[in-house]
């Protein structure tokens, strides 16, 4: 068929001709992936230096080879504010999802440094809040690896409702699962009060910081100059502020604490604690316990001692143990079943109960509590913390906490006093007057209102002075008033102790007693909840 004059010619491009234009967008694409690499490389060998690891091979570290499931890890932000257009990485720096510890399920999220700083946006929240739900709904613990540089401020309102979402779920799910903060870099500002929430945060020294205002902001408004290391640093919130409940050396041994803590913990508040078959005979003496406790009541020894001889193995995780030394709390195993120890330290203060102590210890007791973890406390108490220090600083309100802790503990509570068991610090200390279950005191057990000593002194005083050698009418007072009180076979007498038993047959005696309780089950009247004196 003739082609007619008003067809247009028709041009076909050459095949070269496609074929190059292809190969320069792959070039185009090649070159921004390069680039987008090299990028992600620097950022990483950054984070190296600083003796951090990256946010994935913290969780190839925290969870069993091979468990971890990511959830969400597509999802990109929706700020077009600030550049934020130009920089859309998928996952929004977190890596969430959900993976096992010794074949148990956890859910976790792990900020990412190395993306956007790791800084806190609303799609970052979001994927935060919904392994934050999958945990609490399915009963498995959360535990939240936190390395960010703070809200993201091109998000603005956006970022800081992300916060309040993730601390409204932290509350929501308290009690419910356990919920661990591990601190691995910056937490600053509003993001500390995620951790403040949970149960238990680990950080690590030298790239731990956590504080509300930073070092600047504070020399702006006081004058103070203060470092990140002094002001927020890891050893800081273990030994004065009680933030930190353990310490470790480095990321990896921090993550193998985690674990370890989880070992001790059920995977929520319905279910018992995990149970081993024991290596350590249930029924071991242990001679040592007789000496341990001196022949002079103003003489010191290490608690520590006392609760390792008891427990399996002579095991025990110690929590906050640079914080208000002068109480000592953490987990062990008795019979392989596990239980929170609270003990005062005669090593530091005397063991007296201040307002840290009461605090460290009462929260701790509520943990226990929360998730049916018998308690097992040692008892050598000579009292509150005298001074107007403590006076001023609410201990009276402070010390109520812990009485108001082991009153409303409905889980087995053995109690054992080693010595010293004066005065109201005798009551709040799992007394049996507060419902304890079983009580035991050892031989050296003094169980009174005050000290031998004090006591002479507020009763017979004038009957001292007048005396014609006043120095041995106050020893013969002395010997009476041990004879009378200072012992614990007046308490036995009432029933205030179930038994004084030998030291050496302190693991057994609870042993059999925790066998005993294993089914305990005690209700309390319908409420909403108590008002602990906060």
């Amino acid at each position: 068929m003739a082609k007619t004059e008003d067809e247009a010619p028709v041009t076909v491009p050459e095949a070269s001709s496609t074929r190059t234009v292809e190969d320069r967008i792959e070039e185009l694409r090649r070159r921004k992936a390069a680039l987008l690499d090299d990028h992600r490389k620097e950022a990483v060998r950054r984070q190296h230096e600083r003796g951090k690891l990256t946010a994935r091979e913290r969780i190839d570290l925290l969870l069993d080879r091979g468990s971890f499931v990511e959830t969400d890890p597509l999802v990109v932000h929706r700020s077009h504010d600030f550049g934020m257009e130009r920089n859309r990485p998928p996952g929004d720096g977190v890596v969430t999802g959900y993976g096992t510890i010794d074949g148990r399920r956890v859910f976790v999220s792990s900020q990412d440094f190395t993306v956007i700083g790791g800084s806190l946006g609303e799609v970052h929240a979001q994927k935060i809040c919904k392994v934050m739900d999958l945990a609490t709904s399915t009963g498995a613990p959360f535990i939240a690896i936190n390395d960010s540089g703070g809200a993201r401020i091109q998000e603005g309102a956006a970022s800081l409702a992300g916060y309040g979402h993730i601390f409204e779920r932290n509350v929501r799910a308290s009690g419910v699962v356990p919920q661990i903060s591990v601190i691995m870099g910056p937490c600053a500002g509003g993001a500390v009060y995620s951790p403040a929430v949970t149960d238990f945060t680990f950080m690590v020294r030298e790239t731990s910081h956590m504080f509300i205002t930073g070092p600047e902001v504070i020399k702006a408004v006081t004058g103070e100059e203060v470092s990140f290391e002094e002001l927020g640093g890891a050893m800081t919130h273990a030994s004065k502020s009680g933030v930190a409940s353990f310490v470790a050396q480095d990321e990896e041994e921090c993550l193998a604490m985690v674990r370890h803590l989880l070992s001790f913990l059920p995977s929520n508040n319905l279910e018992d604690p995990p149970a081993f078959a024991p290596v350590d005979d249930p029924e071991r003496r242990d001679e040592g316990l007789t000496h341990i406790v001196p022949d002079s009541a103003r003489e010191p020894y290490d608690m520590h001692e006392v609760i390792r001889r008891v427990v399996d193995d002579g095991e025990f995780f110690e929590v906050f143990p640079f914080w208000a030394m002068n109480i000592v709390i953490g987990f062990a195993r008795l019979d392989g079943r596990s239980v929170g120890v609270v003990a005062n330290q005669p090593k530091v203060l005397a063991g007296t109960l201040d307002i840290d102590s009461s605090e460290k210890a009462s929260r701790f007791v509520r943990f226990c509590d929360a998730f049916n973890l018998p308690l097992v406390t040692f008892v050598d108490v000579p009292g509150f913390l005298p001074g107007t220090a403590q006076e001023y600083g609410g201990i009276i309100r402070h010390g109520a906490k812990l009485l108001f802790a082991f009153a409303e503990a409905t889980v087995p509570r053995l109690t054992v006093i080693t010595r010293k068991a004066y005065g109201g610090a005798y009551l709040v200390m799992n007394s049996k007057h507060l419902r304890a279950d079983v009580s035991f005191a050892w031989p050296t057990a003094e169980i009174a209102v005050m000290g031998p000593d004090a006591a002479v002194n507020v009763v017979f005083r004038k009957e001292i002075e007048k005396a014609e050698d006043p120095a041995a009418r106050r020893a013969e007072l002395i010997d009476e008033y041990e004879r009378k009180f200072a012992n614990p076979y007046v308490a036995a007498e009432r029933g205030y102790v179930d038994d004084v038993i030998e030291p050496a047959e302190t693991r057994p005696r609870l042993v059999r007693a925790l066998r005993v309780l294993s089914t305990k089950r005690e209700t309390v009247p319908a409420r909403k909840h108590g008002n602990i004196p906060l």
